[in-house]
């Protein structure tokens, strides 16, 4: 266990700091997720996704409760690119590299993506807003909401294995 947080609460505490924009709650949140996963640790399965998937999905979705629990007072936009992804990282120089090239290549295909199916994705990912929410935020029904992430997501998935960056 020691080893896990060592080598991924940087980058959960990151996640946590980018959706709640608070870094005491990004601080009692990344505990949580520890405290999660030593709990639940069987739960995890390995044939829905890498370990690193189900720690952000847990990360995500603390981060979320939390802003629902009225606790955290956030910004509306921030920049997908200002460099919080990786807060406290003790990572080697190669690895940084390739994270910072694989962020670059999901940033590309991101952009390549057309507005109506982007915007969700970054609201879902990037502020960490439920689908009701973003719907909310943009005025359009959850069901075309979903569609859109879904569509965009398989867009992304696409493209990135096109390049050879496969999440």
């Amino acid at each position: 266990m020691a080893r896990l947080y060592d080598a991924t609460s940087g980058w959960v505490y990151g996640l946590a700091l980018r959706i709640l924009a608070d870094e005491a709650a990004a601080e009692e949140v990344t505990l949580d997720v520890y405290l999660q996963v030593w709990q639940r640790a069987s739960s995890y399965r390995c044939e829905r996704g890498s370990p690193r998937a189900w720690l952000a999905t847990i990360a995500r979705n603390r981060a979320i409760d939390r802003l629902r629990s009225g606790g955290v007072r956030r910004r509306l936009e921030r920049p997908l690119d200002d460099g919080t992804a990786d807060c406290g990282s003790s990572r080697s120089p190669e690895e940084e590299r390739s994270r910072e090239e694989t962020r670059h290549r999901v940033i590309d295909g991101l952009s390549s993506l057309p507005p109506a199916e982007r915007r969700p994705i970054e609201l879902a990912f990037f502020d960490g807003l439920t689908h009701a929410m973003i719907a909310e935020r943009l005025d359009e029904p959850l069901g075309t909401v979903k569609t859109r992430i879904r569509r965009g997501m398989m867009k992304l998935r696409t493209v990135l294995r096109e390049e050879g960056s496969v999440l």
